[in-house]
């Protein structure tokens, strides 16, 4: 039995149901390649969905661990840390307005918090309770916490948890005229994400967020946007909607290049709203997570990693639109970030012949392939994938 197999049995043995069995099993990795505990070797294209920034095992994140665990791996929310103050003011700067910050776990936690800060904005413009609806988007996804599930847009993830907080109401993703028409004095909050992850990689169409911008503005409503995904340089800039000047931006998986840490970065008078004892955190934004954050920003500066990513993701564009093969129906995304569109819903089976052929990939839709490689990924690595790539289609055509 290989040790890949005995883990799988040992994990389900002991492991709830919820993931299924896991089809690989990875040992180690270094840049944007891992190894599985049988020694095998895989390029990287999805960095454990967004999260592996600067790749695996890069000794700026391993040094930053290594040198706060020694000196202080916790403190909880009853003390500052330096690292936790120093990452808040970058955050602040990087959105270019003055703000403040909430460190949560993860993404999820994030949207939670973005979630009550929109509750008390509805609370504080109606007391009597009639200005709590929040909008969001179909095809959206914001977490799996009661309150994130509840204004994510995907029926089949929602409806085994109803009843769900409300009132939320759905509207088309990219369809100015129809926020519009949703959006009335009664909103709270409107929550986006600038480019839909679990929906597909789908980039906003232009001028949509800056209509959200409008549209909030005018009914006093909060525009909060969902940058668990396309944040800290996934799509070449290290936000992918602030253009649109939102009142609250949410942040996680490549805040800090592995380790587990979320942010909710609140401008105006929204940074003012949750008070002493309204929300907290035991773990979020502890020292040692916020240390490996700040060497994620380092990096991607020192590097120049925002136009690598945007330069080298190009190029995965341009190749994955050319791609010659009859399941090949094109590509959407921005930087490092696309979706191979597919002819036929088989994305489950190129997920399987790329990962039999040494690629990791994700297949997010039944007809869509998604791609989030570390922003380290390199020219040669997308040409040698672009290279396989036809062989990986039709080996999923004859195995679907």
């Amino acid at each position: 039995m290989s040790r890949t197999r005995e883990l799988q049995h040992r994990w389900q043995t002991v492991m709830m149901e919820n993931y299924g069995t896991p089809p690989v099993a990875l040992d180690h990795g270094r840049g944007a390649t891992v190894w599985d505990v049988d020694g095998r070797e895989y390029l990287d294209l999805i960095a454990g969905i967004a999260v592996s920034t600067l790749g695996h095992t890069h000794p700026a994140v391993a040094d930053a661990v290594t040198t706060q665990v020694s000196r202080l791996g916790h403190t909880s929310n009853l003390a500052i840390h330096g690292p936790g103050v120093e990452l808040a003011e970058r955050l602040v700067a990087i959105t270019g307005r003055p703000g403040r910050v909430f460190f949560s776990q993860d993404g999820a936690t994030a949207n939670e918090a973005a979630y009550k800060i929109a509750r008390r904005h509805g609370w504080t413009k109606d007391p009597a309770g009639g200005s709590l609806e929040i909008i969001a988007a179909e095809g959206s996804f914001h977490g799996r916490t009661m309150g994130a599930l509840s204004i994510t847009g995907n029926p089949a993830k929602r409806i085994p948890f109803d009843p769900l907080p409300t009132p939320v109401t759905f509207v088309p993703y990219g369809d100015a005229d129809a926020l519009a028409s949703a959006v009335t004095d009664r909103t709270a909050a409107v929550f986006l994400e600038p480019v839909q992850g679990e929906g597909g990689v789908i980039p906003a169409p232009p001028g949509y967020l800056a209509a959200a911008r409008r549209i909030t503005a005018a009914h006093d409503a909060l525009l909060v946007m969902d940058e668990v995904q396309s944040g800290i340089g996934r799509t070449g800039a290290w936000l992918a909607g602030d253009a649109a000047s939102p009142d609250v931006t949410t942040l996680a998986k490549g805040l800090a290049g592995g380790m587990p840490l979320g942010a909710c970065i609140a401008h105006g008078e929204a940074g003012l709203l949750l008070r002493p004892g309204d929300h907290g955190t035991t773990f979020g934004g502890n020292p040692v997570s916020c240390a490996a954050a700040l060497a994620v920003l380092d990096t991607i500066e020192k590097d120049d990693l925002l136009r690598h990513a945007t330069d080298v993701g190009q190029a995965l564009a341009e190749g994955l639109a050319g791609v010659d093969h009859p399941l090949a129906a094109g590509q959407r995304g921005a930087g490092l970030w696309r979706a191979l569109l597919l002819g036929e819903p088989v994305a489950p089976a190129v997920e399987t012949a790329a990962r039999e052929r040494g690629y990791l990939v994700n297949a997010v839709r039944p007809d869509a392939v998604r791609l989030a490689p570390p922003l380290v990924l390199t020219p040669d690595e997308v040409e040698r994938f672009l290279r396989d790539l036809p062989a990986i289609l039709t080996a999923a055509q004859g195995d679907s």
